[in-house]
């Protein structure tokens, strides 16, 4: 089976799209498929496409990409990764990454784009595009299986995790739910839940939140966008975007022994939340939560 193939996401005879061929070494092979690391976008395309300004165009190809995945037989790119903090409204950075956008589309280039404040490419991008190509794989092969019962999604998979619990194992937040049960018996926290809630906007992104009660009433707050565009996560974008944010916690979890960072009052958080419950019809599904505030 050409696991390559499977997941592709583009037409396999796109022209605008340029096979990375030299620059090093792929930082990782997976599934018949191989990562780059930092990539610019003027290195995967051949010229400006039609449609695209020259100021797009000259503004689009200085911008890079934290991960580019390419097909290990031809070097031709599937699809890019970019994690970055969300950008200023109006701000330079947000006109660039929209002419990013606009030539990646016109070229077919799929990408994922995770905002988020707290995770970054160069830490998080290769477990991330490890856990993407893997999703996409299972997804793929159990769309191929049988018909008849629904299958298992990837991120419903149960098996041991690393603590020796039972548990979701696809789950990105694993460690840091652990982690936290941990910081909580040392006292470090005030709970040992992490909360969170996931939703998905009509014609915009996926969105997860997590959070822990640092102290009584005060929580340390995630929050986490996905962008999938022309691609798919193999898992729902939202749960993706909710598990990314639990990823984020743990990661600042980590470092409350040099401070507290900080903190959202549990009220806050609760009309935060109230807010987007009261936003539904501009939500794809709804939303949903988990744990929503300790009592």
């Amino acid at each position: 089976m050409d696991l390559a193939k499977m997941t592709s996401t583009g037409s396999e005879d796109t022209p605008w799209l340029r096979p990375i061929t030299a620059g090093g070494a792929p930082r990782l092979t997976r599934a018949g498929q191989v990562g780059y690391a930092s990539r610019r976008l003027s290195e995967l395309v051949h010229g400006r496409p039609p449609g695209i300004t020259g100021h797009q165009w000259s503004t689009a190809i200085r911008e890079g990409f934290d991960q580019v995945v390419c097909a290990a037989d031809t070097g031709r790119p599937l699809f890019a990764v970019d994690i970055a903090p969300p950008p200023p409204a109006g701000s330079p950075e947000q006109r660039a990454e929209r002419m990013k956008s606009a030539v990646c589309a016109a070229v077919g280039l799929a990408v994922l784009r995770i905002e988020s404040p707290t995770l970054r490419g160069a830490h998080h991008g290769r477990r991330i595009v490890e856990y993407v190509i893997d999703a996409r794989a299972y997804a793929d092969a159990t769309a191929a299986g049988a018909e008849g019962a629904e299958p298992v999604g990837f991120r419903d998979i149960i098996g041991r995790l690393p603590d020796g619990r039972s548990g979701h194992v696809n789950d990105l937040g694993a460690l840091t739910r652990a982690a936290v049960v941990e910081a909580y018996v040392d006292r470090r926290l005030a709970d040992p839940i992490v909360r969170g809630l996931h939703a998905r906007w009509k014609n915009g992104p996926a969105e997860g939140w997590s959070w822990v009660e640092v102290r009584p009433g005060r929580c340390l707050v995630e929050r986490v966008q996905v962008f999938p565009q022309r691609f798919s996560c193999g898992v729902d974008p939202a749960r993706l975007a909710e598990d990314l944010s639990a990823l984020a916690v743990g990661e600042r979890v980590r470092g409350l022994e040099a401070g507290e960072p900080p903190l959202v009052d549990r009220e806050r958080l609760r009309r935060e939340i109230r807010l987007l419950a009261s936003r539904r019809d501009e939500l794809a599904g709804g939303f949903a939560f988990e744990h929503l505030c300790a009592d």
